[in-house]
């Protein structure tokens, strides 16, 4: 102790500056033998979940990629109507890892049964669609939109306009269909003003295909509404 006093400030400071650093030093020694195998197995652990996710990627990508093929071959079928051997392969492609492949193909199977003339199973099918959460906001509208069109006859007016409100809007890429259905539910009730403004709308609309806006000038018409200016081709 009386050496370390009789250092000057300067060597005292030095001297337990290199006691702190060799303190440090054993602790770090101590520390690596009692913990070098945990630490070993740590790192193999991370590597080898590293290699697992690379393997699990490359794994989901190569089944998308043949899902994929194998739903564009069931989907140039169901075109060509040779609906009677692609339900297999529509069943296997349901639980697709891709999202997208997976819900195309129970719409595709949707198809299919509405082709087969089973239309209580089609309409389940575009129901437990449009109802998912889970799913991408298209996908669920597109159901909403066969949903209803398949219903119309047998629901209620004012149960189709709730369902088509988010999409008989202009902007949206339903809005021609869905607002023709709109406006045709409204003329079920009677609301034959408002139809006419909705039909001259949709007519309006340059994004709306040009079959349902000539369709929608002459119904506005019969209305009592002159949407002819918005005819398909015409310069307003």
């Amino acid at each position: 102790m009386r050496n370390i006093l009789a250092l000057s400030p300067d060597s005292s400071e030095t001297f337990l500056r290199e006691v702190d650093e060799e303190l440090r030093r054993d602790q770090a020694q101590a520390f690596a033998k009692r913990y070098a195998t945990m630490i070993a197995g740590a790192v193999l652990l991370f590597l080898a979940a590293i290699g697992g996710w690379l393997y699990w990627q490359d794994r989901q990508s190569k089944i998308a990629a043949a899902d994929s093929e194998t739903l564009t071959a069931a989907m140039d079928n169901i075109a060509a109507k040779r609906t009677a051997t692609i339900g297999p392969a529509l069943d296997q492609l349901i639980n697709s890892p891709s999202e997208g492949i997976a819900t195309e193909a129970r719409l595709a199977q949707a198809s299919v049964a509405l082709a087969g003339g089973n239309r209580a199973s089609a309409i389940a099918i575009y129901r437990s669609v449009a109802d998912d959460k889970g799913l991408a906001q298209p996908f669920r509208d597109l159901a909403s939109m066969r949903l209803v069109t398949l219903e119309f006859d047998s629901i209620k007016p004012e149960v189709a306009i709730a369902r088509l409100e988010p999409l008989a809007k202009p902007g949206n890429p339903w809005f021609g269909s869905a607002g023709e259905l709109t406006a045709m539910a409204m003329l079920k009730q009677g609301r034959k003003a408002e139809a006419g403004r909705l039909f001259a709308a949709v007519a309006a609309d340059n994004d709306v295909p040009d079959t349902i806006r000539s369709r929608a000038v002459q119904i506005a018409g019969t209305l009592g509404v002159d949407a002819t200016a918005s005819l398909p081709g015409i310069t307003r």
